[in-house]
C-alpha cells in the first residue's frame, strides 16, 4: 500500500543539507520492497538534488556556481518583498529540481555509491522546510 510521509526539515541558512537517511526509514518503514519514492519539497525558495555526499568540496563548488550565475542584488528584479535574496532563491530552485524520483529496490532507495538527497535552501535566513515523501 502506498505511504506518504512529510519531513520538517531545519535550515540554518543558505547551503545544502543532507536528507538521506530520513528519507531512507521513510522508505524502510514503508514496507514496500519494488516501487518508486517521489520526494516533494513543499516551498519556492529552497530546492531538491541528489548531488555527491563523500567530498564537501563538491557542495561548496555547487553553491559557489550558483552564486555566480544567480547574484543577489540585480536591478532587474522587482520581486524583493522579502529581501534582496527573495526574487534570486526563486530562480535558483527553477534551476534546480523541486520534486525527485528514486527506485525503491529491496526495500531501499536505488542510489548510487556517492549519491546523496539534500535540501537546497537559498534564502540567507534558515527555515522549517517542508518534505513529502511518497512511496509506491
Amino acid at each position: 500500500m502506498p505511504t506518504v510521509h512529510e519531513l520538517t526539515i531545519h535550515t540554518p541558512g543558505r547551503g545544502l543539507y543532507e536528507i538521506t537517511r530520513e528519507v531512507a526509514g521513510v522508505v524502510r518503514d514503508s514496507g514496500i520492497e519494488i516501487g518508486l519514492c517521489t520526494v516533494f519539497i513543499r516551498h519556492t525558495s529552497a530546492s531538491l538534488t541528489i548531488q555527491e555526499n563523500a567530498d564537501p568540496s563538491a557542495k561548496r563548488d555547487l553553491e559557489g556556481w550558483l552564486e555566480r550565475h544567480v547574484p543577489e542584488g540585480d536591478p532587474l528584479f522587482t520581486h524583493t518583498t522579502e529581501g534582496p535574496d527573495d526574487m534570486p532563491s526563486h530562480i535558483r530552485a527553477a534551476l534546480t529540481d523541486v520534486s525527485l524520483s528514486i527506485p525503491v529496490i529491496r526495500g531501499g532507495l536505488g542510489l548510487g555509491t556517492w549519491q546523496g538527497i539534500y535540501v537546497w535552501e537559498h534564502r540567507r535566513r534558515g527555515h522549517a522546510r517542508r518534505v513529502l515523501v511518497h512511496v509506491g
